[in-house]
């Protein structure tokens, strides 16, 4: 089906007006990124809600460091401690020294406050987006057109992502986060680093926008850069190569990273650490969340179980330029979220409390 929105600029993976680099540039870098960069930092701020940004504000409010810039009541049959919210999570790749916007980490995200349980599907930043009133684009390309027609629509990229996410997913989306490459590197180094097991060795260097990966296999402690770069590899241009990276690899690896960074929010380490996290996203993220339901957040999820966080990434087939997203797997992620809404997660603890209580 072919969209007919003629409101939208031409099919274009730029918009932003912070960036001026070249398409050439910006084309070539697309190409070895991927749909998780982002993905690590965006689950710690909304899934943990929580564990470290919020929580410091939450505890700080009284001293009016509590605000995200919105400051609109929440009516209590609609707070977080008692009904379902969803949000929407962009990692875009915008860092200093790139300036682009797109948003390579594409997630929408569902938490259940009476399971305490949370359902995250994730978009290949390249899927093919057929979509009754928008013209078919890759996903991660909407984020920086919406961004460069705010001032002519009237209306916020976030709330146009929202919408349009909304339709696409089939289910409302009350929140949108967005987050940037350089919050995940200041959150992670704020917590002094995650321990993780490297795989293999990795090796990738990009002169364009200052990429070097350059990790060796083994037991180590990475610091915000390297925890990208872990998060990132795809590929190796170096000599010798090193092994590649499918999407497989990339899950894996996010999962890994994940749940050590959960560790660490959740450790004393992490408790001692929230100033530095708040700063990370203070400086590099926007929400539209309201100051009190994230106050309702944290107060619901400060001590979600890891085990309680479906991750759920919706693969695909490759075809240059898109990836055309499996129906089936986007149909059954659909309906995950629709589940969780209405309250039919599982709690983790409540499936291991019965494994451990058999004879």
């Amino acid at each position: 089906m072919s969209p007919s929105n003629n409101n939208l600029p031409p099919r274009s993976q730029s918009g932003s007006k912070q960036n001026k680099q070249p398409p050439k540039k910006k084309k070539k870098k697309s190409g070895f990124k991927t749909f998780l960069k982002f993905v690590l930092i965006i689950i710690i701020l909304a899934v943990l809600a929580v564990a470290g940004y919020v929580a410091y504000l939450y505890y700080k409010a009284d001293s009016g460091v509590l605000d995200t810039g919105n400051n609109t009541p929440v009516p209590a049959e609609k707070s977080a401690k008692v009904k379902p919210v969803t949000m929407l999570l962009l990692g875009t790749d915008y860092r200093p020294e790139t300036g682009t916007h797109l948003s390579d980490v594409i997630m929408v995200t569902a938490f259940n406050p009476d399971t305490k349980t949370v359902t995250v599907v994730s978009l290949p930043r390249d899927t093919k987006i057929e979509l009754k009133g928008y013209r078919e684009n890759k996903a991660n390309a909407y984020y920086p057109i919406f961004l460069s027609e705010e001032k002519k629509s009237g209306k916020k990229a976030e709330d146009e992502m929202k919408t349009m996410l909304s339709k696409y997913m089939d289910i409302p989306i009350d929140y949108a986060t967005v987050l940037n490459f350089q919050g995940f590197r200041d959150a992670v180094d704020a917590l002094g680093g995650v321990d993780i097991n490297v795989d293999m060795n990795m090796c990738y260097r990009d002169k364009a926008d200052g990429t070097d990966i350059n990790l060796k296999k083994g037991e180590q402690k990475l610091e915000g850069k390297d925890a990208l770069d872990y998060v990132r590899y795809r590929k190796s241009n170096c000599r010798p190569k090193t092994q590649a990276s499918d999407d497989f690899d990339r899950n894996r690896r996010q999962n890994e990273v994940l749940h050590a960074l959960i560790d660490k929010m959740q450790s004393f380490k992490g408790v001692t650490s929230l100033g530095g996290v708040l700063d990370a996203m203070d400086k590099n993220m926007e929400t539209d969340i309201e100051n009190d339901q994230l106050k309702n957040m944290i107060a619901t999820y400060w001590k979600v179980n890891k085990e309680n966080v479906k991750f759920m990434p919706v693969t695909g087939t490759w075809k240059s330029p898109y990836v055309y997203v499996d129906e089936a797997e986007l149909d059954k992620a659909k309906q995950a979220l629709k589940d969780e809404i209405a309250g039919k997660g599982l709690p983790a603890t409540t499936t291991d409390s019965a494994e451990k209580a058999k004879p």
